[in-house]
């Protein structure tokens, strides 16, 4: 074992290590960079430079973030053009070069061996991967904030006018690329101050201060505009969850990745006491006659934490989505273990035969091999895992597509949703925006949603994010009350509902059938008696229950020829799965409508229609007349 060692170190091919970082680095981001669809916000991005400049900048005005990612990418797209591939490698390329700050940072601070292990564990962390693929300006944000930290830092070791300088118009980038960048301008501050109150050098506190002064000037024509955009920024939701679980929460994005949700327990204790040694004086337990020069160093990554995440919490911004806003911090958090990691690694020996000397070694190889072996099943799923794929607006279009009819419509009930659509749909049916602008207007949304239903024969409902615009869900319930839902269709995170317009109903008939112990089907009204192949068949049910219910229950409206056989069916929760049974109120009607489509080649002839109500989790019918499902009509396919 040491004669390896010995041989390991004297050829000195640890020094390629960086090298291997910022290849799988390089690997991981452009892997599959084109392989989901753009999403919601990608579409806008899109949308954005495709503009002209002036346009651009107007259009930027208008939307929650400042304007220099949206120019950078511009000047990207002339060269690239508009793949997804190319869109998202700007991002997988300022990732890449993230990994190298991390290694630059780590040496300018500690160690090589310190700048390696960080390099590392940037390179594999999911939360880095992931914004690394995204047409979206977070990882370039990371990116800067890297460069001017590295800048700061070797300032303060050198004092060159040209690093202050850099950190300055870096910093300047920073702001204009994103309004979370001013906590890590924060956390440089405070670092400042800890150096300052130390060294009392007031020559450099004036050209600090200079520095930050030019910083703040750079971004004075913004600062209007960014006023307006944060003051009128509308978070719609809410996440309940304690400080403890937020920072939970917030510490294993930064240290493992976004794509975990349970970590061995082993894993967990070994980077906690790795983190521990990189925070504290772990230099002196190395080589307590050549400690780490420049005491300050190690502070650096433990305030840019505690700044970031403290003024992330502070300013109530914890939502899941907001969380990358953080992805600087994933550097520092990589710092912080690499340091640790070092520090175990020079704190033992290798001599096995004297454990005492080896095990620290080995504890920072298990934890070394832990972190891999986590980050490499993070990995896989990101890639792998429905859990953290994007909207798929790709396909979507493209079930439009093969799906659509003269007459049809599609309705886009979301923010930004119209950009990336029309990326990716070429048909010629009219598309519709609802709500218009911000939303808010239920009035207006509803007297929109009515004169595209009174327009049109069948709508593409597409939903995404919609409680963001359409809190009241006023387009669905209007939907729901003058059309016939055919079936809904999930793409990622989009659902995607099919709408039939069929007019007037039958008479409503009675029936008062009694569904188990509770529940009574009360009316039944039939949009036709006879129809041909393809055509839709509107049935609306009235329900009504006797006491609470403790179950979902799912309804089922099935079509059966002469010899018992499903031909069609629809199934759904009561009212479109807006209604829940477990929402109902005793003795209150609850109007439930089903759009059942017949199939294009079902043969001419006369059908049963029944109804059959089941439970959501077990899947068992409740028993009605002796049986498991209610004749409700017939039906005449000509």
């Amino acid at each position: 074992m040491n004669a390896a060692w010995r041989l390991w170190r004297n050829s000195r091919a640890y020094r390629a290590l960086p090298l291997v970082a910022i290849w799988l680095a390089a690997l991981l981001r452009f892997h599959a960079l084109d392989a989901q669809s753009l999403w919601n916000d990608e579409g806008n991005t899109l949308r954005l430079i495709q503009r002209d400049v002036p346009e651009l900048l107007g259009a930027a005005s208008r939307d929650i973030h400042p304007p220099l990612y949206y120019l950078l990418l511009k000047a990207w797209w002339t060269l690239t053009g508009e793949s997804e591939f190319a869109l998202r490698a700007f991002s997988a390329l300022s990732g890449i070069l993230s990994v190298a700050c991390a290694y630059a940072l780590g040496v300018a601070l500690f160690a090589r061996g310190v700048g390696t292990v960080a390099a590392f564990l940037t390179a594999l962390n999911t939360f880095s991967l992931y914004y690394s693929q995204e047409a979206r300006m977070y990882a370039l944000m990371a990116l800067i904030a890297a460069l001017a930290m590295l800048c700061f830092v070797k300032w303060l070791d050198s004092r060159r006018l040209a690093l202050l300088s850099g950190m300055a118009l870096l910093n300047a980038a920073g702001l204009y690329t994103h309004y979370a960048y001013p906590l890590t301008i924060a956390a440089q501050v405070v670092l400042f101050v800890v150096w300052f109150a130390a060294r009392r050098e007031w020559r450099t506190l004036s050209v600090y201060v200079a520095a930050n002064t030019f910083t703040v000037a750079l971004f004075l024509p913004q600062l209007p505009t960014a006023l307006r955009q944060l003051s009128s920024w509308s978070q719609a939701s809410r996440e309940t969850s304690s400080l403890i679980g937020q920072i939970e929460t917030i510490s294993t994005w930064l240290l493992y990745g976004s794509t975990f949700e349970r970590l061995n327990q082993g894993l967990v204790l070994l980077t906690l006491i790795s983190a521990l040694l990189g925070m504290t004086f772990g230099d002196w337990l190395r080589r307590p006659q050549r400690a780490a020069p420049l005491w300050w160093r190690r502070a650096v990554p433990t305030v840019w934490l505690i700044i970031g995440i403290g003024g992330f919490l502070a300013l109530d911004l914890y939502r899941t989505a907001n969380l990358k806003f953080l992805l600087p911090l994933q550097i520092a958090a990589a710092l912080l273990v690499g340091r640790g990691i070092w520090l175990l690694w020079e704190l033992g020996s290798a001599n096995l035969v004297a454990w005492q000397e080896a095990a620290p070694r080995v504890v920072a190889v298990l934890l070394s091999y832990g972190l891999v072996g986590a980050a490499s099943n993070g990995i896989q799923a990101l890639y792998n895992s429905s859990a953290y794929a994007r909207s798929d607006y790709r396909s979507l279009a493209a079930y439009i597509a093969r799906e659509e009819r003269a007459g049809d419509a599609i309705l886009l009930s979301a923010p930004n949703q119209i950009e990336v659509f029309t990326y990716y749909y070429r048909g010629n049916l009219p598309i519709y925006g609802v709500p218009e602008g911000l939303g808010g207007d239920d009035a207006a949304t509803r007297r929109q949603t009515e004169a595209i239903l009174a327009a049109h024969r069948r709508i593409f409902a597409a939903f995404w994010g919609e409680l963001e615009r359409d809190p009241r869900r006023v387009v669905e319930q209007v939907l729901s009350e003058r059309a016939f839902e055919i079936d809904t269709a999930w793409f990622g995170d989009v659902r995607l509902v099919r709408y039939a317009v069929l007019g007037a109903l039958g008479k409503p008939r009675l029936v008062m059938a009694r569904f188990g112990e509770s529940i009574t089907l009360r009316e039944v009204a039939l949009s036709a008696e006879r129809l041909a192949a393809g055509d839709v068949l509107g049935v609306a049910l009235t329900w009504q229950t006797d006491q609470p219910l403790s179950v979902r229950y799912r309804v089922s409206v099935q079509l059966l020829d002469q010899f018992g056989r499903l031909v069609a069916q629809r199934d759904a929760e009561p009212n479109n799965n807006m209604t829940l049974t477990t929402l109902w109120q005793p003795n209150v009607p609850v109007r439930d409508t089903h759009g059942v489509v017949l199939p294009p080649s079902v043969p001419r002839g006369t059908y049963q229609i029944v109804v059959v109500l089941y439970s959501l989790e077990s899947g068992a019918r409740l028993p009605v007349n002796s049986s498991d499902a209610l004749p409700i009509g017939t039906l005449e396919i000509e």
